[in-house]
């Protein structure tokens, strides 16, 4: 698919916070998601092994959440391991796996941070802006906020708040499970964000588009 390429990899980390800081401006997370036009949604997941890093794309339809396209990418990973910057280490192989894809997701939902970032720019939002189509982010431990008063029931969300802004929700994907962090990436807003989590997580914690990445990503040999 076609990207719109916005910088080179070839940074420092201190380059790559000020890059955020740059970017972050361009994020759009108060659109709303017309989950009635959402036909196709792409889970993005990549594994490091090595310092080698292999992306999965895995596009299913939405409802039914039936294969239609899967496609991998592999290269080095030489940005180092920094707390906030991960779309710095997995951009460059999501880059390549990204520009194989064939299928045209409504929406791509990323094992990884949207707005719920220290500088509001996690891997989602951030892939967002070179995908310029609805992306959210589905962390599954907290990088920054705090929530409260969540119910053990499925469907239970708490809003996820950072320097008294509200950026995500806490989301019980499974009763009596951890939650996930939601938040949205680019051309998301937090409500539709959720409820578009939500119905993609009929039986497991992870999304089902995220856990069919997760797998695929997972299986390769550096």
């Amino acid at each position: 698919m076609q990207l719109h390429h916005q910088h080179s990899w070839d940074l420092s980390p201190s380059e790559a916070i000020a890059l955020q800081q740059q970017l972050r401006r361009e994020v759009v997370s108060d659109r709303p998601i017309d989950l009635d036009a959402v036909h196709l949604v792409a889970g993005v997941d990549v594994s490091v092994k090595n310092e080698q890093s292999q992306a999965a794309i895995v596009v299913v339809t939405y409802p039914g959440f039936l294969p239609v396209e899967t496609v991998l990418a592999q290269r080095p990973t030489p940005f180092p391991y920094v707390p906030g910057l991960l779309s710095f280490r997995e951009g460059p192989v999501l880059e390549e796996a990204f520009e194989k894809l064939k299928a045209e997701p409504d929406v791509f939902l990323f094992d990884g941070m949207g707005i719920a970032h220290p500088r509001r720019i996690g891997i989602a939002s951030h892939m967002g802006l070179w995908l310029q189509r609805p992306t959210v982010g589905c962390g599954k431990t907290l990088l920054c906020g705090r929530y409260k008063d969540l119910g053990e029931e499925k469907g239970s969300a708490a809003p996820l708040v950072d320097r008294k802004e509200v950026i995500g929700v806490a989301l019980r994907t499974r009763t009596a499970k951890n939650p996930m962090f939601i938040s949205p990436g680019h051309l998301a807003d937090i409500p539709t964000a959720a409820e578009l989590v939500l119905r993609c997580s009929p039986k497991y914690r992870l999304p089902e588009p995220i856990r069919l990445a997760h797998n695929a990503a997972g299986q390769f040999s550096p």
